[in-house]
Parts: structure tokens; sequence; C-alpha cells
């Protein structure tokens, strides 16, 4: 594991569920620095982006003109999404699985399954030529098996091979061993994981078009703000909803799967219930929370108050739900995901015309869940508590421990 996932310890379907999640979170947490840089570079300078807007409204460039700085910076858009995200996050669980060699040939073999579309002739109808590349789309899911899976054959050669080289040849026999692997995997990934991966990728954003038209994507919150107590939250925000969300934001677009798990909303909202209603003696810890939550995007410094009273997890799921309701009403989305999950962060990524809608989200959670919250804590008539804050943050630390990440929201 990396620095970013620390070891769950612990044993049945929970630590399990947890194990899995903190891998799956442990490609993507590294790498979120590219995801961002992506997402402001397309914001600034895709067509409809900050810098030709700008540029229209001063009339530096006619109504539909574009400036030509943009329009060369914003060629980076595409190869970054279609081939260095996926990479990275092959590469990163190679080097999971088998450090530095690991990560090598997952780069390697990662690369097999991105091309695999236009290698096979099943990219996008349109395109100029098999070799084409525009037009084609991430393929995150190719980093996700490929790197690990591949460093893991390779950890399994260097375990059988260990200590029985003549001296002189454990460099010679240990780069053409990668080599010889990474290739051979990256062939597999063309012929046999590339089209398995396609058809998932395509089954994913069939269900996720389904739930987005028949408005059931709000209920995606009965899982996610119960998980994020429970330390799922990256795991589920990172290592799930974040490269969907950037399969469905690819060329230029945005998604709502930015937002279901890192909107600031909910948290926002049960920390002010609890600043007015809570326990007298925990009121004056609640301002700083809510500076470090909503400002910074800590996520993580409301759970021991929702662990205080685990009833006001019903405020979070009603104020998750109706944020998520409010962004798909009023068509709101980001370019890219919002990490850490503040308010700061939503500004940056969300494109122009869709800053107005996605803080209306926010607000509309953070309202919801004050309200539900407010009612659950009885308006402070009853400040006994199911534990004192010393206790919850106990348990807050002892999920910590078994928990998936750490780093944002």
């Amino acid at each position: 594991m990396s620095a970013y996932t620390p070891t769950v310890t612990g044993t049945g379907p929970r630590a399990a569920v947890q194990r899995f999640g903190a891998f799956l979170a442990g490609m993507i947490m590294p790498n979120l620095g590219a995801f961002i840089a992506w997402g402001l570079i397309t914001a600034l300078t895709i067509q409809n982006g900050w810098i030709n807007l700008i540029a229209r409204a001063v009339h530096a460039v006619p109504a539909t003109g574009t400036v030509a700085a943009a329009d060369q910076i914003s060629t980076l858009v595409g190869p970054i999404i279609v081939f260095l995200l996926p990479i990275l996050i092959g590469y990163t669980g190679g080097r999971l699985v088998h450090g530095q060699r690991g990560a090598v040939v997952g780069a390697i073999a990662t690369m097999g399954a991105v091309v695999a579309p236009v290698a096979l002739h099943l990219a996008p109808a349109g395109l100029a030529a098999p070799k084409d590349i525009t037009g084609l789309g991430p393929n995150f899911l190719a980093g996700f098996i490929m790197g690990p899976l591949t460093a893991l054959i390779l950890k399994l050669w260097d375990r059988v091979v260990d200590g029985k080289l003549a001296s002189g040849f454990e460099m010679l026999v240990d780069n053409f061993s990668a080599g010889i692997i990474g290739g051979a995997m990256a062939v597999v990934g063309i012929y046999v994981l590339g089209p398995l991966i396609i058809a998932v990728n395509t089954g994913l954003g069939t269900v996720v078009d389904f739930l987005v038209k028949t408005g059931l994507l709000p209920l995606a919150s009965i899982i996610v703000e119960p998980a994020k107590v429970l330390f799922l939250n990256n795991a589920i925000g990172n290592g799930v909803l974040v490269p969907l969300g950037a399969q469905q934001a690819h060329g230029g677009g945005t998604s709502i799967l930015f937002m279901i798990e890192s909107n600031p909303g909910p948290g926002l909202g049960i920390l002010t219930a609890m600043m007015l209603f809570g326990p007298r003696a925990v009121r004056p810890t609640v301002p700083s929370a809510m500076v470090v939550h909503f400002l910074g995007g800590i996520h993580e410094i409301y759970f021991p108050y929702v662990l205080m009273k685990p009833i006001l997890i019903i405020a979070a799921i009603l104020g998750g739900a109706a944020g998520v309701a409010t962004f798909v009403l009023l068509n709101g989305g980001l370019i890219a995901p919002a990490s850490p999950g503040s308010i700061i962060a939503y500004i940056l990524v969300s494109p122009p015309q869709k800053i107005l809608v996605n803080i209306i989200g926010i607000l509309v959670a953070a309202i919801v869940s004050f309200v539900v919250g407010s009612l659950l804590l009885g308006f402070g008539r009853n400040e006994k508590t199911a534990m004192d804050l010393d206790e919850a943050n106990a348990t807050n630390a002892r999920n910590k421990g078994r928990k998936t990440a750490v780093a944002g929201a």
C-alpha cells in the first residue's frame, strides 16, 4: 500500500471491502493532481472555456472565435485523458504490487488495453483511419486491471528466479523479463482484456445514463453518505466515481458523478446544526471544523460529530440526495474531480455557465441536512448524546485504523 492507503486491519467482509477499496483509491489518490491539471486545462482552454469566454466578452475575438494560444494548449486535453491518466493509474497500481519494476510493466501493459479500440477497429464510428486516435475515449479500467495484474505476474517470476541466477546476469535477466512480460501483457491487453474492458465500460456508462435519465441518481446517497463516515469515502469517490465521471466528462463535457461524494453541503449542514443545537460543551469546537470542512475540503472533520449521534446519518443521506437531485434537475456538473471537496475546488473545476447551479446544489444539500439534523437534535432540547466528543473521536480513530484513505474527501 502507498502512503495514501494505510494498511487495513481486521477480518471479515467489512475489512475485505475496505482493503479492496483502499487498493482502488491507492491507484487514484497519488494521481489526483493529474486529474485536476487536466480539468483546469480543459476549463480554461476549450472552446467554451474561461479564456475564450472572457476574450469574447471584451471583444478580443469575434463572438464565435477563439484565442489562438488557448486552442494550442487545448490540444493537451485529449492525450492527457486518453493516454496519460490511464497509464498513470496502471503505473501506480503496478507500483503498489511490485515496486518500481511492477510500475514499469504495469504502464506498458495498460497501453495495450488503451489502444485496443483502434487496434481492433472498435473505436467510435467516424475515425479517419484504424490507427487514428481522434475521438478515442478514456479507459481507466485498463489501468485498474492491467497494472496490478502484470506487476503480480512479474513479482511471481522474480520469486521463481530469486537466488538462482549466475552472478553478473541479474540485471540482464531483470531487464529482459520486465520487457518480455510487459510487452506480452500489452498484447494480451489488446486481444483479450481490451474488448472485455470496452464492454464493461459501455455497460457502466449505460447504467449511469439510466440513473441520470430516470432521476434515480440521488438514491446513491443511501450508500455513499454512511460509507463516508466509515472512511470508505475515498474508496467510493476516488476508486469508483472519479474514473466513471472522467469518462463521462471526456470531450469537454461535465459529470455529476464528481459531485456525489465530494459535495461539502451535507457536512456543512450537520456541523451548523451541531453548532446551534448540539451539546453546549461541543458547540465551541464546531466553527473551526466548519472552516476546515467547507473551505479546506477535509470531510473527515465532521465524522466524529455524526458518531456522537449516529441518527444524524439520516440528515447526511437526505442532504446528499437533495444535493444530487438539484444537480440533476438544474443540469449541474464538474469538468474534473473537486479534490479536496471544498467550495473553492468546486468553483475552480466548474464550467463558467454552471458555477451558480453547482453552488445552489451545495446550498440545498446544506439546508436539508441542517433542517433534518436540527430536528434529530431536538433543536437543542435534549443535549444528552449517545457518546461525548472524546469517545466519538476515539471511535473515529478506530475507524480510521481500518479506513481506506485519509487524504481529502
